[in-house]
């Protein structure tokens, strides 16, 4: 493994291994208003949502790495301390990224861009009304992290009135992850599509302890077929099946393949490993453990 101290890299090199590494990244489609009434639209991608009560919203306008000058929106955010958040979709991607050229301040991105400014409810900066989802925010603080170039500028934003698509609310009133088709930033010019093929379901234990994968069985742990992932769905599951169900499952489910392996046990026990993974690619965690328990019942 490559070992590197970042105050032996360039900022530039080291923001490149930082970009690369921590994505995907949500963007922030901001907008802001300076003093003299001029919109200004910029997307950033140092961004995310850190608290519900009181709903809040960070981004980071960093400082150039090649001028150390700091953005608009940065200068923007301090002399009128509000802003939209427009979130970014695959529909608006390539208009998005136009409006991050390094426009003069008095030049308007929704023009340049080809956005539809909206008027704002509670905050005088504009929404994009083509963003599926628009935060109308107050800054509550701005942390400055440092003066050189690439060093970030925390806008802390306490979102008071947001909107939504009605397309995208689900019959649950959520948003339908497929239906809004976000993207992301990566490293380098990469971006990432959030959509059917690059989405899957984990549920997460809120409420329920797994058994561990300490407590996993060592000739499950030790498996050959079995990958680190299927093993932390195994270590999920609350509790074992007993052995009843075991057997019955053997009998109804498994009974041809012990009958075509009987004299093969360790084919046998592959085999069944590798039905329990392809059990556990469809999150059936049950009958994956009712195909491995049966091995030694």
């Amino acid at each position: 493994m490559l070992s590197l101290d970042p105050k032996e890299l360039t900022v530039q090199r080291l923001h490149q291994l930082l970009l690369g590494a921590v994505g995907p990244r949500p963007i922030a489609f901001a907008s802001t208003l300076d003093q003299n009434g001029n919109a200004n639209l910029a997307p950033f991608s140092f961004f995310n949502v850190f608290s519900a009560n009181p709903p809040i919203l960070v981004f980071s306008p960093a400082r150039s790495g090649r001028t150390g000058q700091s953005k608009d929106t940065f200068n923007n955010a301090q002399a009128i301390p509000e802003v939209v958040i427009n979130i970014v979709n695959y529909q608006m991607v390539h208009q998005m990224s136009l409006a991050s050229s390094p426009y003069a301040p008095d030049v308007d991105e929704f023009v340049k861009a080809g956005f539809t400014p909206l008027a704002s409810q509670k905050v005088a900066p504009y929404r994009v009304a083509e963003a599926p989802v628009q935060f109308e925010c107050k800054v509550n603080q701005i942390i400055e992290l440092g003066q050189e170039g690439g060093a970030g500028n925390l806008i802390i934003c306490e979102v008071v009135q947001l909107h939504i698509q009605e397309e995208l609310i689900n019959e649950k009133g959520l948003i339908d992850q497929h239906q809004i088709d976000l993207v992301a930033r990566m490293g380098g010019d990469w971006y990432c599509r959030a959509n059917s093929s690059s989405m899957f379901e984990i549920k997460k234990p809120i409420t329920t302890c797994g058994i561990g994968y300490d407590a996993l069985p060592h000739d499950i742990k030790s498996s050959q077929v079995l990958s680190a992932n299927d093993l932390g769905q195994l270590a999920g599951i609350e509790e074992l099946p007993n052995e009843t169900d075991v057997n019955e499952y053997k009998l109804l489910e498994l009974s041809s393949l012990f009958l075509e392996l009987e004299h093969n046990p360790s084919a046998l026990e592959v085999a069944l490993h590798q039905r329990a993974h392809e059990l556990l690619a469809q999150n059936s965690l049950e009958e994956a453990w009712l195909t491995l328990l049966s091995f030694n019942n």
